[in-house]
């Protein structure tokens, strides 16, 4: 009983292949719309050891795409909830909470070699930047989630090499900003859907449920296909 979860996913690659999942260790940057749906899918597909990075409460505005938000869950710390999540998933698995401060000046972004793989699902771009350089200076592999928001169409969704990336605004800048630094390749996820305007006075971009959640769920494919490779 206690393994039989696992026995379908055990069907499609392997015994071998699922102990890999379980003793390799992932870090996930953002646990928000779409780093909450990275979290469920690697958990789910058998990851054992992870970090969650992320300082943000849930909010109400968070309930209409986010998979640890619920009404009871409002005012609650994002990685609090996302760790009581994946322990009544699996309970073996080892989660780690980190509550950064101010990783954009200097603060410690915990990559280090004993990683096996970096996400990055974050906003900011100075954050992206930091944690995109501090893996590449370890080695250690990365994917990059660029813009989901102002988008209603999960399907031009696709993984590229950052400097193969058209029509994302967000990916856009960050070509610039990495070739700044050096950086020569990045694994990213990105859209191509031309972003949708809205006539709200905010600047806040604009979401739904299948958007963000669709993008995880592709990251966290591709993490697993990865570290299976390796």
């Amino acid at each position: 009983m206690e393994e039989e979860w696992k026995l379908r996913t055990e069907l499609l690659i392997g015994k071998d292949n699922m102990q890999k999942l379980a003793t390799s260790k992932v870090i996930v940057y953002g646990i928000g719309g779409v780093g909450s749906f990275v979290v469920e899918g690697l958990v789910r597909a058998g990851i054992e050891n992870i970090i969650l990075v992320d300082n943000d409460m849930i909010v109400p505005s968070n309930l209409n795409r986010q998979i640890h938000a619920t009404i009871l869950n409002i005012g609650k710390l994002k990685v609090d909830c996302m760790k009581e999540r994946i322990l009544s998933i699996n309970p073996k698995v080892k989660v780690e909470t980190y509550i950064p401060q101010d990783i954009e000046n200097g603060e410690e972004t915990l990559i280090d070699h004993t990683l096996d793989y970096v996400i990055d699902a974050v906003d900011t771009i100075t954050t992206k930047l930091k944690v995109i350089q501090r893996a590449k200076e370890e080695e250690v592999p990365i994917i990059s989630c660029m813009g989901t928001g102002n988008k209603l169409d999960p399907t031009k969704f696709e993984i590229a090499d950052i400097y193969k990336t058209s029509v994302c605004p967000l990916a856009k800048v960050m070509r610039k900003e990495l070739r700044k630094r050096g950086i020569q390749n990045l694994k990213v996820l990105y859209s191509k859907e031309e972003p949708i305007k809205h006539d709200m006075e905010s600047r806040t971009p604009a979401s739904i449920s299948f958007v963000p959640s669709v993008a995880g769920m592709i990251i966290a494919g591709e993490v697993i296909k990865d570290i299976i490779k390796k």
